[in-house]
């Protein structure tokens, strides 16, 4: 990501998030910010002009099908920008989702650990400035793969240098979900259970630590069944989400631990 010259200026490409959902959306959309900053990109608000817009979509209801698809049209009014959606709606409905006029890339929700070379390898392979002056478009590419028993870590504690002023972060442990409730479509926009190693959550959250959060809320789609299902490094070394607790707060300098989303049945004697 080499910053844009015009004449007599240094710019640096500009890239505008908006995010719908819950704590592990909010999670990724960070992550993926970070990303960017490491590829020399500045981060603006979505109301700004931007030269990439990543909508990070959220499928729990219709209503949020709903809300996904008009930010998509939102930032398709800014036609010389490329427009990428990801997340759970992109996941579930990719056909549908690169229907909408003006959406150039549809990722779901894995494979985004090179979201950033991914759009740099699309901008430049449909020279798209040169086509949108004939008056072309170039076709919505999708890359949405199956979801497979590997945990993607998309490392989001790089930034948390920049939030001097913040004292509660964020971290994903889990992902995925085998309740298949009738009503639902969360295991279908994120896969089968896989967990973050244990080893790997105490390292992440002694980092923050470090970095002078003193608040850390452990996140996940199915939080209480951490340590369930194919693991990222050894499957031995993720233990029940009680077990995990008890290490992270073992770190000095923590103040307090937030559990988000978790569910009745996944409340043990342990964990209390």
């Amino acid at each position: 990501g080499s910053p844009n010259k015009s004449p007599g200026v240094l710019r640096l490409p500009t890239v505008a998030f908006h995010t719908l959902g819950c704590k592990v959306n909010q999670y990724e959309s960070e992550a993926l910010a970070e990303q960017f900053r490491q590829h020399g990109y500045e981060v603006v608000s979505f109301e700004e002009q931007a030269d990439i817009y990543v909508i990070n979509t959220c499928t729990v209801t219709n209503v949020s099908d709903r809300k996904s698809r008009n930010l998509i049209r939102r930032a398709a009014e800014h036609e010389e920008a490329i427009v990428v959606v990801t997340g759970c709606y992109a996941q579930t409905e990719p056909q549908e989702v690169a229907a909408i006029p003006g959406v150039d890339l549809v990722i779901g929700t894995q494979g985004r650990g090179q979201l950033v070379a991914q759009i740099e390898a699309y901008r430049d392979r449909t020279a798209k400035a040169a086509q949108q002056q004939e008056g072309q478009r170039q076709q919505s590419i999708i890359s949405v793969s199956a979801l497979g028993n590997r945990f993607e870590d998309l490392e989001a504690t790089g930034f948390a240098g920049r939030f001097a002023g913040r004292t509660r972060a964020t971290l994903k442990i889990q992902e995925g979900c085998r309740q298949f409730c009738s009503y639902c479509k969360v295991p279908y926009a994120r896969g089968p259970l896989r967990s973050m190693a244990k080893e790997l959550v105490i390292e992440r959250a002694g980092t923050l630590v470090e970095a002078g959060f003193k608040e850390i809320v452990l996140a996940g789609i199915h939080l209480g069944l951490y340590g369930c299902g194919s693991e990222a490094t050894s499957p031995a070394s993720s233990g029940p989400l009680s077990e995990l607790v008890r290490a992270v707060m073992d770190i000095p300098g923590l103040v307090r631990l937030r559990l988000s989303s978790l569910e009745p049945m996944d409340v043990d004697a342990q964990l209390i």
